[in-house]
């Protein structure tokens, strides 16, 4: 089967399997109800700063409603006149708080809630023709999310941090960290800014076309993010321009002799403008136009087979933005990029693009999350410009109980050579399901499995299956 086949047919399974069963129940006649846990409007536009698609003429009439009552001044509302909701009750799972349930509700630290998680998990590797053998390994996870309670702007910090140690086996571990920070400033109905800092940590996978043969120890990524924007909304019109950038640092890959290979020659530093103009036809209906241009600077001018990977990025996109309230939330948009490098004996690698994202809850519950992605990925192979990544991912969480909630992911990537590469096509295939039991507002036992399956004509295919259960504190 030629790849651009096995492509859609994969892409058809991943849009069609996993909602499937949330469908037929949201069909069987039961009554319509109010969702929880459905993502917010992806346009922040579009409703007041907080998610308040409320009006000034609904706000007056309400204000005048309880100024006439009996008791008015004990009746107005905390939170009337705020442009943030204060921060809810959760327990990192459901981003709105169900007044049947007893959950975690966080730490106050002065003006910010802090909504921290621990987890320790016992796990099972097993790999088949990755040239890795079988590992248990001890899991160790902690998560938190810290959200100010301020009446006009916001700010958020997530952050993630895994750490692994193999119990039997010597495969190679892999630790992730992750922090972002975002001020979104609200310095008008109209008028809304964003700052933003992050940094990114993971383990280059030992299945990845720029991966080291034969090192026990694959080089470990640093990525650094910086941010800002600014949205406003010209009545129909909206228009939104950013500048992005981001700093890669890669580590020394290691091997079973103790010597190690430099992976300097691969540091870069990446900036990116983009700006979007979209057209209201409704409240729900926003298309739109986007174009991005940006610059990709090497530490070192030429790489250890002496090329320049320097290069200059542009696209351009069209697509349109969709909010049907809590139901049904996205985006979806075609377009073209080209990556042009320094080096003239390397070619330009450009084709289509396809991203969006689409978050639906078909019943209370249960919250479906589908995204597909277009990428370009440069190569570190003599001669090679590299390969655009096509991803498709789906995620559903589905409450099986009040304190049952299971889950479901499926995701495929496709990785696309120009026809006179010498590297051949490579596909990945991830899907994984889970259950989170809560055994009280604090504690919570969970259990997953998840396999992974690669195949590329240039090697022999490999699979991993993981399984582990563990249990997961909150606060």
């Amino acid at each position: 089967m030629r790849p651009a086949t096995r492509l859609a047919v994969l892409l058809a399974g991943c849009a069609v399997v996993f909602p499937g069963f949330a469908f037929a129940q949201s069909l069987s006649g039961e009554p319509a109800q109010q969702p929880y846990g459905a993502p917010l409007s992806v346009d922040p536009v579009a409703t007041q700063p907080g998610g308040l698609a409320v009006t000034d003429q609904a706000l007056a009439g309400q204000e005048a409603d309880l100024v006439d009552a009996p008791g008015a001044e004990a009746a107005i509302p905390d939170d009337f006149g705020r442009m943030n909701l204060r921060e809810g009750t959760v327990d990192g799972l459901r981003t709105r708080y169900d007044n049947n349930r007893d959950d975690a509700s966080g730490v106050r630290i002065g003006t910010f809630i802090l909504k921290p998680t621990l987890g320790q998990s016992f796990n099972h590797e097993i790999n088949k023709d990755s040239g890795e053998d079988d590992r248990s390994y001890l899991e160790t996870g902690l998560k938190g999310t810290l959200t100010s309670d301020w009446s006009r702007h916001q700010l958020t910090v997530t952050g993630e941090g895994i750490w692994q140690k193999n119990v039997s086996g010597d495969a190679e571990t892999e630790p992730l960290a992750d922090v972002e920070a975002e001020l979104r400033l609200d310095f008008s109905e109209e008028t809304i800014g964003r700052l933003r800092a992050g940094y990114h940590f993971e383990r280059e996978d030992s299945t990845d076309p720029n991966a080291i043969e034969a090192a026990t120890t694959q080089s470990g990524i640093n990525q650094y993010t910086l941010g800002a924007g600014i949205e406003h909304n010209f009545g129909l019109l909206r228009g939104s321009a950013r500048v992005d950038f981001d700093r890669y640092q890669y580590g020394d890959a290691e091997f079973d002799s103790g010597t190690t290979i430099s992976m300097d020659d691969r540091n870069r530093n990446a900036g990116t403008v983009t700006g979007r103009i979209g057209y209201e036809i409704s409240p729900a209906i926003i298309p739109f136009l986007e174009a991005a241009a940006g610059k990709s600077i090497y530490d070192e001018q030429f790489d250890r087979f002496g090329y320049e990977r320097s290069s200059d990025t542009y696209a351009g996109r069209a697509g349109v933005q969709v909010d049907f309230g809590e139901k049904v939330n996205g985006e979806i948009a075609l377009g073209y990029e080209t990556y042009r490098f320094d080096d003239d004996r390397l070619n330009d690698l450009d084709g289509f693009t396809v991203d969006g994202t689409l978050n639906w809850s078909p019943l209370r519950g249960t919250n479906i999350a589908y995204g597909l992605s277009t990428g370009i990925e440069p190569s570190t192979t003599a001669g090679e410009n590299g390969a655009l990544v096509y991803t498709l991912n789906a995620q559903t969480t589905h409450e099986l109980r009040s304190n049952l909630m299971a889950r479901f992911s499926n995701s495929y990537t496709f990785r696309n050579y120009s026809g006179d590469s010498l590297s051949s096509d490579q596909t990945v295939w991830n899907t994984g399901a889970g259950l989170t039991w809560d055994l009280n507002r604090y504690l919570a036992l969970t259990g997953d499995v998840s396999y992974e399956k690669t195949d590329q004509d240039s090697s022999p295919s490999s699979s991993v299956t993981k399984l582990g259960v563990g249990l997961t504190l909150r606060r």
